[in-house]
């Protein structure tokens, strides 16, 4: 249930027109540069979007999920590297802090990651541990008030930018399991924090990851989030529950950019004396698109739904980010197809937006990680 109707359309149309006067000029830029001007981050800041998800007793929004996933619709109809600059702060590296965060975690690092004012990367991924994030080899060995943490992190969003981690590491190396994981925020100026180069991306141009390096990282007791050894990988996966809403969401905002700009093509464009649009072939693929979108967007808005009731979403989730991602794939190749020959030049931006959606269906679990966590908890289901 929304909570405040008017509020929240008033919130959409400010993101609406900030998106179409603000953002779309700037796709090219960002693109061609890899980087998103100063200038328009700072808008982002002072329009609130780094505080969406954070409480407002510690300055955010505080928006529902479903309320969320309202405002990325309309934030996601442009370069998806817009997003990637605000999503790390309002979803899974805020999120660890906000869902098992002791009272004064939260009141440190809340209110300066609602503001923008600091930035926060989820590093969880490793060279050998993706899909399999229990098989984490970063150790964080207690060492009096402090955990020496080691290891490197890979494929981080938004690492050179961060001003702090949420981390997973190993505090208990006898443990190989879930069990021996525990989280920490880690501030990204400590000594023996190295990063990587950038990392040079098939698509998202402007949204950056790397390598995270620790080495002999003294990172203070108190940092350990809730202050509870072993609970590292419950956090994970509460936030990535989370987190894959959010991207099922976001795959529907980009998607419906796309599509609004293959239908606009497909009128234009005229072929045999006529628009292309006319003819069914192209109406089909039009019509497939349409019916697909549709389906995620109610997808996403029914889960959403459930998780502010309360309810436990782990399969919807899944099946939000498993469709959506891959509903996102389909419009963009069927957009390449409508535009022809156009579509395969940058200059029309469709072919930047193929390029772009190809991640959404590897990061936050890939397609086939949700499809296992779907079965499985079909199957837990069933024996219950």
């Amino acid at each position: 249930m929304i909570r405040d109707p008017e509020t929240l359309n008033a919130l959409l149309d400010s993101v609406s027109r900030f998106v179409r006067e603000r953002l779309v000029p700037a796709e090219q830029e960002v693109s061609e540069t890899d980087e998103i001007p100063p200038k328009i981050v700072e808008e982002m800041r002072q329009l609130g979007l780094f505080g969406l998800t954070i409480p407002e007793e510690f300055g955010g929004l505080g928006l529902t999920m479903e309320e969320e996933v309202r405002v990325l619709f309309e934030l996601c109809k442009t370069s998806p590297a817009f997003r990637s600059i605000i999503g790390t702060t309002v979803g899974i590296g805020s999120q660890g802090i906000l869902m098992d965060g002791t009272p004064e975690q939260k009141a440190e690092y809340l209110p300066r990651l609602a503001t923008g004012e600091l930035m926060a990367s989820f590093a969880l991924t490793e060279p050998d541990a993706g899909s399999d994030a229990a098989s984490l080899r970063t150790t964080a060995i207690r060492d009096g008030d402090y955990y020496i943490v080691n290891g490197t992190k890979r494929y981080i969003t938004n690492a050179p930018h961060a001003g702090i981690f949420t981390l997973m590491a190993r505090t208990n190396p006898a443990d190989k399991g879930a069990g021996g994981v525990s989280s920490f925020i880690v501030d990204a100026k400590s000594p023996g924090i190295t990063l990587g180069k950038n990392d040079k991306k098939m698509g998202q141009q402007g949204a950056h990851t790397c390598d995270v390096i620790f080495e002999n990282c003294r990172v203070p007791a108190a940092n350990l989030i809730g202050h509870k050894e072993g609970q590292g990988f419950k956090t994970a996966m509460k936030v990535l529950d989370k987190g894959r809403i959010h991207i099922a969401a976001v795959c529907v905002g980009v998607a419906q950019r796309i599509l609004d700009d293959a239908l606009r093509y497909a009128v234009e464009r005229k072929q045999f004396g006529k628009p292309i649009g006319e003819f069914q072939l192209i109406q089909a693929m039009l019509a497939d698109s349409k019916t697909e979108l549709y389906a995620a967007q109610c997808m996403v808005i029914d889960a959403a739904r459930r998780r502010d009731d309360g309810e436990n979403v782990s399969t919807e989730a899944s099946c939000c980010k498993l469709f959506a991602s891959e509903m996102c794939g389909r419009v963009a190749d069927r957009a390449v197809q409508i535009l022809g020959g156009a579509g395969y030049l940058a200059d029309y931006g469709i072919e930047r937006f193929y390029r772009d959606v190809r991640l959404f269906r590897l990061y936050e679990g890939t397609t086939q990680i949700q499809q296992i966590i779907i079965g499985r908890n079909m199957l837990r289901a069933a024996r219950a």
